[in-house]
């Protein structure tokens, strides 16, 4: 039987902040050296590859006429598709959230669909489906309407990989707060509407905005998806990353696509921005509720 100590009290196991400090500082150093290496090392070699021609070249790649239509369609494309998710990921989360109805757990595995299938898959089977070979295809050429290959189809490739991000914010801070405020709203003579507006989705604008950034961020960002649908047309169809690769296989102009791909990148960093910021306006209401 063991001992116990001489102070008369049981010995506690060593708790894991207590480890020794060279644990700790290897730890952090693997860290450091991981994140430099392939995160800071090669956003730092972009910005240096788009700055290799001058600032001339620089601003002359921006300035091209197909540059500037690639980046309005990334932005067009976006401002659609973003809004649209929003207003399905906030109707989902409620539902899901607040209400309990046949076929929940399916409309959660919907929602995660695009986490587990590749983009490039899901740009595939929008072209089997509206493409000219197809049945929806048909009907939509007969009627004039042009979707693979065309805008209409980049904002639905966009669309599918990017509408999980807004209700997988929302849904969990929704079941954490459960029902009891909506439910006192209600009893208090409020309207669905109103409740919604005035109790419900104050509560979870933080998460909402964070998951909004995150929506746009990739919204601007995907490649997989878009390149197949889209004809890659210059001027037209092409979007900031596939204009990126665009350049890249153009040898004459070495640094044009890392002056696009600085765009892209300043984008991350403004969405790490403000993501710290809304975690820790999060955290600070939080501790002063």
């Amino acid at each position: 039987m063991s001992q116990p100590a001489s102070n008369g009290t049981a010995r506690r196991p060593r708790s894991s902040t207590q480890e020794n400090p060279w644990v700790k500082w290897l730890l952090i150093g693997i860290a450091c050296l991981f994140a430099s290496l392939f995160l800071l090392v090669p956003l730092i070699n972009v910005f240096a590859q788009a700055f290799s021609a001058g600032l001339g070249g620089y601003w002359s790649t921006l300035k091209d006429p197909d540059t500037i239509a690639s980046i309005r369609l990334t932005l067009l494309v976006a401002g659609i598709s973003v809004p649209l998710n929003v207003a399905f990921g906030v109707a989902a989360a409620w539902a899901i959230a607040k209400f309990d109805f046949p076929g929940k757990a399916m409309l959660l595995t919907f929602i995660d669909l695009p986490f587990s299938v590749s983009p490039v898959v899901a740009g595939l089977m929008l072209v089997l489906m509206c493409g000219a070979k197809s049945f929806l295809g048909q009907w939509l050429e007969a009627h004039g309407i042009t979707v693979i290959f065309a805008v209409p189809g980049i904002v639905l490739a966009t669309m599918f990989v990017t509408f999980p991000f807004v209700a997988r914010e929302l849904i969990p801070i929704m079941e954490d707060q459960g029902r009891e405020q909506e439910e006192a709203a209600l009893i208090l003579g409020a309207s669905g509407w109103q409740t919604f507006w005035h109790v419900s989705l104050p509560s979870v604008r933080w998460g909402l905005f964070y998951g909004i950034i995150l929506c746009n961020a990739r919204a601007m960002g995907e490649y997989g998806a878009v390149s197949v649908v889209s004809s890659r047309i210059a001027g037209k169809t092409d979007t900031m990353p596939l204009r990126v690769e665009k350049l890249y296989q153009d040898f004459n102009h070495p640094a044009a696509p890392f002056a696009v791909a600085t765009l892209l990148a300043l984008l991350a960093l403004v969405t790490l921005g403000l993501k710290s910021y809304l975690e820790w306006k999060n955290e600070e209401e939080d501790e002063s509720g």
